[in-house]
C-alpha cells in the first residue's frame, strides 16, 4: 500500500527541546483526542484493520495458487485460467479512484465495511461457478468491491491516529495485506490438495467471513471525519494535475512495471512447479508463497537503502536484484528456482516501498486522489502481468514468462535513468544566485 501522509507541520522536535513548563491556563498534548498507542481505541482499531487487511488479500488472490487446478476442471489454458486473478486486480484499479471519492460522502468505516460485505457474499459464491466465464466474472465484481478497503483504510487511519502514531498503524494493516496473500495462498493450496479447488476458495471466503466481522465489531466509530461532497469537477480538476506531473507519472509507471514482473511469475510459478522436473504437489507448491516473507524484509529496509543511495539508486538496486532472480529461476535445480523466487521478492517489494513512499512525497496537495492513482497502476499492473505472464508461458514456458518480466524490468531502468537525466537538466536549469553588493 501507498504510504499517507496527514500534512501536518513537523514540529515535534521544537516542542521536545522548549523548557517544560505546565500552566493550568495552557492546554497539554491531552488535547488530542486522537488515537495512540496504548490509548483507548488504539489495539482494537490496529486489530480490526489487520484483519481487513488479511481479508483483502486472501480474497484478492485466493485463485492464484491454484490456477492449474482451474485449468484441469475447466479444460482451459493457463492464460485464460490466468483471467480469474486478472480480472479481480482489475476490477480493484478501476474502482478505487472512484471508491476513494465515496468515502468523502459516506464514510471510511461505512465505505469498508460495504465493500467487505459484498466482497465476502461473492467469495461465498465463487466455488459454485459451472464455467470459466462465471467466475472471471465473479472475481471481477469481487475485486471492484474490495476497491472500497485501500480507498478508505489509510484515509481513516490519518483522521483518527496521531501523526507520531501513524507510520506504526499503516505499517500493520500493510501486514494484514501481506499475511493475507501469503496465508490465503498457502491453506488453498493444501486443501486444494486433498479437497480440490472449489472446498479451497469456498475455506477462504469462510476465514473472511469471520474477519469481516471481526473487524466491524472492533473498529471504533470515527470521531473526526467530516463530510464531504463528490464534486466530480474537483476531483477531476486533481486527478488531471497529478497525471500533468511528469515525475509523479513515471512513479506510476514504475510500480506499475514492478507489479508486472511480480504478478506474472506467481500466476504462473504454480505450473512450472506442478509440471516435470519438479512435479511438486499441490500443498508444497502454495508454500512457496512463504517467500512473501522476504518481501516485508525488504520493504521495510527499503527507507535506510534509500536514505544511503537515495530514491534512483534504490531502484536501480531493486531492479538489478529483481533481473538476477528473474535469470536464476532459468535453472533447472529446485534451489536455485527458490533462490531466485526469493531475489525476486526481495527486489518487487523494495521497487514498491520506494516508488510508492515518493508518491506522498512528491504530491503537494491532493495527495489521497495520488495515492489512489498510484494503486490504480499498480493493481493494472498486476492484473497485466497475470495475463501476460500467463500467455507467454503458453508461448514459450517459463522462459517466455522471465523474457517479459527482462522487459519489465528494462522500462523500470529506462525510466528512471530518463528521470536522472530530466533531474540534471533541471538544476542545470536554476540560475545561479545574484551576489549581494
Amino acid at each position: 500500500m501507498p504510504s499517507a501522509s496527514t500534512g501536518a507541520p513537523v514540529t515535534a522536535g521544537a516542542a521536545a527541546s522548549a523548557p517544560v513548563t505546565v500552566s493550568a491556563s495552557v492546554p497539554t498534548a491531552t488535547a488530542d483526542s486522537r488515537m495512540a498507542p496504548g490509548g483507548p481505541g488504539y489495539r482494537r482499531m490496529s486489530f480490526a484493520l489487520f484483519l481487513a487487511g488479511v481479508a483483502t488479500f486472501a480474497l484478492l488472490y485466493s485463485t492464484q495458487a491454484l490456477l492449474p487446478l482451474v485449468s484441469s476442471d475447466f479444460g482451459v489454458s493457463a492464460s485464460e485460467a490466468s483471467w480469474t486473478v486478472s480480472a479481480a486486480t482489475g476490477g480493484l484499479a478501476l474502482f478505487v479512484l472512484p471508491m476513494s471519492a465515496l468515502s468523502e460522502r459516506f464514510g471510511r468505516r461505512t465505505l469498508m465495511t460495504a465493500s467487505l460485505a459484498v466482497a465476502v457474499t461473492l467469495g461465498l459464491l465463487v466455488p459454485f461457478a459451472p464455467s470459466i466465464g462465471a467466475l472471471v466474472v465473479l472475481r471481477a465484481v469481487q475485486g471492484a468491491a474490495l476497491a472500497g478497503l485501500p480507498a478508505s483504510a489509510t484515509a481513516y487511519l490519518a483522521e483518527e491516529v496521531r501523526p507520531k502514531a501513524l507510520i506504526t498503524a499503516i505499517g500493520l494493516f500493510v501486514a494484514g495485506n501481506s499475511v493475507g496473500g501469503m496465508s490465503g495462498r498457502i491453506i488453498t493450496g493444501w486443501v486444494a490438495q486433498e479437497w480440490g479447488w472449489r472446498v479451497a476458495v469456498g475455506t477462504i471466503g469462510l476465514i473472511a467471513v469471520g474477519c469481516a466481522v471481526a473487524f466491524r465489531m472492533l473498529l471504533p466509530a470515527p470521531r473526526h471525519f467530516a463530510r464531504g461532497s463528490l464534486r466530480p469537477r474537483v476531483l477531476a480538476r486533481t486527478v488531471r494535475d497529478h497525471l500533468a506531473n511528469p515525475l509523479l507519472c513515471r512513479l506510476y509507471a514504475i510500480g506499475a512495471l514492478f507489479m508486472m514482473v511480480f504478478g506474472g511469475v506467481y500466476t504462473v510459478i504454480g505450473y512450472r512447479l506442478a509440471e516435470a522436473p519438479f512435479s511438486l504437489p499441490q500443498g508444497i507448491v502454495g508454500s512457496v508463497f512463504l517467500v512473501y516473507l522476504v518481501g516485508t524484509v525488504s520493504a521495510s529496509t527499503a527507507g535506510r537503502l534509500a536514505g544511503r543511495l537515495g530514491r534512483r539508486g534504490s531502484l536501480y538496486v531493486a531492479g538489478a536484484t529483481t533481473t538476477a532472480g528473474l535469470l536464476l529461476s532459468l535453472a533447472g535445480s529446485l534451489a536455485l528456482v527458490l533462490l531466485g523466487l526469493v531475489l525476486i521478492t526481495a527486489g518487487f517489494f523494495a521497487g514498491h516501498a520506494v516508488a510508492s513512499s515518493s508518491v506522498s512525497h512528491t504530491a503537494k496537495t491532493g495527495r489521497a486522489q495520488a495515492s489512489a492513482l498510484y494503486q490504480s497502476a499498480y493493481y493494472i499492473g498486476s492484473s497485466a502481468g497475470s495475463t501476460l505472464g500467463a500467455v507467454a508461458f503458453h508461448a514459450g514456458g517459463w522462459a517466455g514468462t522471465v523474457a517479459m518480466g527482462l522487459f519489465a524490468v528494462l522500462g523500470v531502468v529506462s525510466i528512471t535513468l530518463f528521470g536522472s537525466r530530466a533531474a540534471r537538466t533541471a538544476s542545470r536549469r536554476v540560475p545561479a544566485p545574484v551576489p549581494a553588493r
